[in-house]
């Protein structure tokens, strides 16, 4: 697998600091993306053993709420392996931190059912999840006054929720008390 960028401070791609790993390689090639270069599986960087320990060493301080995993395409069954390797040990160093996905492909259509996303990944991988943005990008629909997604199609998605009670629930931002 190779990725675009890490972004170890982001502050746009899910609720409070996060780090953030731009994976490569996208087949959706959605009109107006803001991230085209990444549709090329080779863009960027190989991932290896030292972009994961960089990963998980930026994931440590208390600040950071946890991970977010966008591209490019997290869900490409090309990326599944590598990124499923890495969830499983974000899980186990940091269970306090939280786990964005962005992903083109549909949570209920295209993810749970058979697709071209499917692979013996994919399952655990949603498992790892908290937090899932769907759909693709439209242009037309595009709305900058919408919170952590690009289009209006799009759906902030509560997976742990939604997996126990197997219907869609979206996700509800927390609400900050004020001191």
């Amino acid at each position: 697998m190779y990725y675009g960028e890490i972004k170890k401070c982001d502050i746009a791609n899910g609720e409070g600091v996060r780090v953030s790993l731009f994976v490569s390689g996208c087949t959706h090639h959605c009109p107006g993306c803001f991230n085209a270069d990444t549709w090329n599986f080779k863009y960027g960087s190989e991932y290896t053993d030292q972009t994961e320990k960089e990963i998980l060493e930026a994931l440590s301080p208390s600040y950071i709420n946890g991970l977010t995993l966008l591209g490019g395409e997290p869900f490409e069954p090309e990326n599944q392996k590598t990124l499923v390797g890495l969830l499983r040990k974000v899980r186990e160093s940091y269970p306090e931190k939280n786990i964005w996905c962005y992903t083109g492909y549909l949570y209920d259509e295209q993810l749970l059912n058979n697709s071209r996303a499917r692979c013996e990944y994919t399952d655990e991988m949603l498992s790892m999840i908290d937090v899932l943005v769907d759909g693709e990008f439209v242009e037309a629909l595009k709305d900058i006054r919408l919170v952590f997604r690009g289009s209006s199609n799009q759906r902030v998605i509560d997976v742990k929720k939604s997996l126990g009670q197997n219907e869609i629930v979206m996700w509800q931002p927390k609400v900050e008390r004020g001191v």
